[in-house]
């Protein structure tokens, strides 16, 4: 049975600033600190890769003293109206109507509502009533590959049926304004918000590049080394220094098994669909992919022009390499990291 992602599409929330434009909005947050850190951290964001973010609030909002509920109600707001408009880009492009779904999957971690997105979207879009829903709400930056797995598996076990992957996120909904830690500091550097999709099929008359192969990799010991800490003012950032030096160390077994039990190697791939946790994880993933002659630049583009924007983020980088029209043939591996600590991979074929 044939499962292709026939689409990849985004919706940026309405809010956006330059990095340059951040700046100044930090001199009013860091005010009493010493003066050395004040260098420091805006030394962190001028050297962060990012040139643009965007954020469904007013950045002057982001760094007012508001509450958990607040903030919250935001991104429930927001989200809702940025799935149902990123589903409907997707739907345009692929020529779907909003009633040949069969299974929708939402994917969010960076706020709190129950019910769940794809709830909401199944009554503002009219989607079937018998639609097979599924919220994955914990498993952070990897939850887009983590969606297409779940959502290729359902495709692959019912032939015939469609689904759509719909990643929307806010970095910014959860800053905290009284944390002056790294972890908090560099994710307000490299974090912005926006939404994705993808459509996939196991129609034999829908087009697309062939999930070939997926798989999860899930390293031991190492649930500290990235999540959010539920407190009174919020969702707070865990980022251990160690992630990029910990990939690094398994990037081998990451890679090569998973081709190998494909029957190829590196040199097989034409396309490198990575997400761009931040610059130090793009640099290390980078050095080790450049050393096997292969590059990330549309990686780099997105985390450029975008930011890190959690699950959604690799979807971006999807819809560059389907809009280039890869020739018939060619291969394409996703990879991703999250929470857990866990690895996530797909294998593509056009």
């Amino acid at each position: 049975m044939s499962v292709k992602i026939v689409t990849a599409t985004k919706q940026l929330p309405q809010y956006s600033r330059t990095t340059a434009d951040i700046l100044p909005l930090l001199d009013g947050w860091l005010q009493g600190q010493d003066e050395r850190f004040i260098k420091k951290v805006k030394k962190i964001f001028e050297g962060a890769a990012v040139d643009v973010r965007y954020s469904i609030m007013d950045p002057l909002e982001v760094f007012t003293a508001t509450s958990f509920e607040d903030k919250n109600d935001i991104y429930v707001r927001e989200v809702i109206k940025l799935g149902e408009q990123v589903l409907q880009n997707a739907l345009s492009k692929a020529g779907w109507e909003p009633q040949t779904l069969d299974y929708i999957i939402t994917v969010s971690c960076t706020g709190i509502m129950i019910p769940s997105l794809d709830a909401y979207l199944i009554n503002k879009m009219n989607l079937r009533q018998d639609i097979v829903r599924l919220p994955v709400t914990e498993m952070g930056c990897a939850a887009g590959i983590s969606g297409i797995i779940y959502a290729k598996n359902f495709l692959k076990a019912n032939p015939g049926k469609r689904a759509a992957v719909i990643a929307v996120e806010s970095p910014t909904a959860t800053f905290q304004l009284d944390d002056f830690s790294m972890p908090n500091i560099v994710s307000a550097a490299i974090f912005g918000d926006g939404a994705a999709c993808c459509l996939l099929s196991s129609y034999k008359e829908d087009s697309g590049p062939e999930i070939i192969d997926e798989q999860m990799y899930h390293f031991y010991d190492a649930e500290h080394m990235m999540g959010f800490k539920l407190t009174n003012s919020g969702l707070q950032m865990v980022l251990d220094i160690e992630v990029p030096d910990t990939i690094a160390a398994h990037f081998g077994d990451i890679i090569h098994p998973f081709l190998q039990r494909n029957n190829l190697t590196i040199e097989d791939i034409d396309h490198l669909i990575f997400h761009p946790g931040g610059k130090k994880i793009v640099q290390t993933v980078e050095e080790l992919f450049s050393g096997l002659g292969k590059n990330i630049n549309d990686t780099k583009e997105v985390l450029r022009h975008y930011g890190n924007m959690s699950s959604a983020t690799v979807l971006y980088v999807l819809e560059r390499i389907l809009d280039s029209n890869p020739k018939v043939g060619e291969r394409g591996v996703m990879l991703s990291f999250g929470p857990g600590f866990s690895a996530q991979r797909v294998l593509l074929q056009w």
